[in-house]
């Protein structure tokens, strides 16, 4: 009996440390399976709308893995929510996310400034129109504008960014790290009024 008991407890303590050591955790999965995650799409729970290939995806698997619930809230009301009929502003998704949806003509490049936020994530979607959107590291920006905790936005400049093409066939999701230009004109958006939907997910709960 007692033979028994010390080989079932050598098999359970067997069993901890292989879990354990191959951790389900999305920051210590491999780029391939980060890929296959991200491909899989299977967090968009039907939403068709594809994700930019932009998007950093540990940091989305990360925060998708600790904060499910949230992220399944936002890609719900991407899905659900007849945007041409749904009034510009601001509204509340509860636990502390909420959405902004915006109308505006396309800026143009130059005196644009970058942006980071500390608090929120964004998921940024165009529902109708087409933009360009400049993307970079935010150790690459230079502060111009102080973090402003109110509004949740520091400015800076970036000499050298991603030039990213923004329609109603994907989304964006930048993070606290990525330095972010949205809303900039192409060269057939000049005056075409833009009808897009910010969702604002919470780095912390």
């Amino acid at each position: 009996m007692k033979y028994n008991f010390c080989l079932a407890l050598c098999a359970l303590s067997l069993t901890c440390l292989t879990q354990c050591q191959q951790s389900p955790h999305p920051s210590k999965w491999s780029d391939e399976k980060l890929r296959e995650w991200f491909d899989a799409g299977e967090y968009l729970n039907g939403l068709r709308i594809l994700p930019d290939a932009s998007i950093d995806r540990q940091s989305f698997a990360v925060h998708y893995y600790e904060h499910k619930e949230t992220w399944d809230n936002a890609f719900s009301y991407l899905k659900n929510t007849d945007f041409f009929n749904t009034p510009i502003g601001r509204v509340e998704l509860g636990d502390g996310m909420y959405a902004i949806v915006q109308e505006y003509i396309p800026r143009d490049r130059e005196g644009a400034l970058f942006e980071i936020h500390q608090k929120y994530i964004d998921i940024q979607y165009l529902f109708s129109g087409v933009e360009l959107m400049d993307l970079a590291p935010f150790e690459k920006m230079t502060v111009t504008e102080p973090y402003d905790s109110e509004n949740d936005i520091a400015f800076g400049v970036v000499a050298e960014y991603s030039e990213l093409t923004a329609t109603s066939e994907s989304f964006f999701i930048f993070f606290p790290t990525d330095a972010h230009r949205p809303s900039l004109k192409t060269s057939v958006s000049d005056s075409v009024m833009i009808r897009k939907v910010v969702v604002k997910v919470p780095v912390k709960r």
